[in-house]
């Protein structure tokens, strides 16, 4: 349950942006008690070398989320306690969706730290468990 939460998503013609740095604009989607309470498109503020994070945290979210990003990019988001969730793909309702649901899946999860399982040994499995697993690209 999120109680409240502000995300920032990568955009590109309402989908997920794979290329950070280039997305022509980015979604701010504010969330209270697991709503949606207020959604909004900004452009892309330029790329100067960390100005994206500061116009992310200077519009509060607490959450990136995108594509493809780059090391150096993470650093400043994390500079500014911003958790970067990368390689998320789809339209951007879905990602919101599988946000309030609990379900999106990048390289960590949001709201639980440490909960992004399936990096260790217990991702030793079968083809059949990998079919399984990945039938969410609908």
């Amino acid at each position: 349950m999120i109680k409240k939460l502000k995300i920032a998503i990568c955009t590109e013609m309402g989908s997920v942006s794979q290329h950070f740095g280039r997305a022509p604009d980015f979604t701010f989607v504010s969330i209270e008690d697991n709503q949606v309470v207020d959604k909004k498109v900004l452009p892309n503020p330029g790329h100067e070398v960390g100005s994206i994070p500061r116009f992310i945290n200077d519009q509060g979210a607490k959450c990136m989320i995108v594509g493809g990003i780059g090391h150096r990019a993470i650093g400043f988001f994390n500079q500014y306690g911003i958790e970067v969730i990368q390689g998320i793909v789809g339209n951007v309702d879905d990602v919101i969706a599988k946000v309030l649901d609990g379900t999106l899946e990048g390289g960590e999860n949001i709201c639980s730290p440490g909960g992004g399982k399936g990096y260790g040994v217990e991702k030793i499995h079968t083809d059949a468990d990998d079919n399984y697993d990945h039938d969410h690209h609908h």
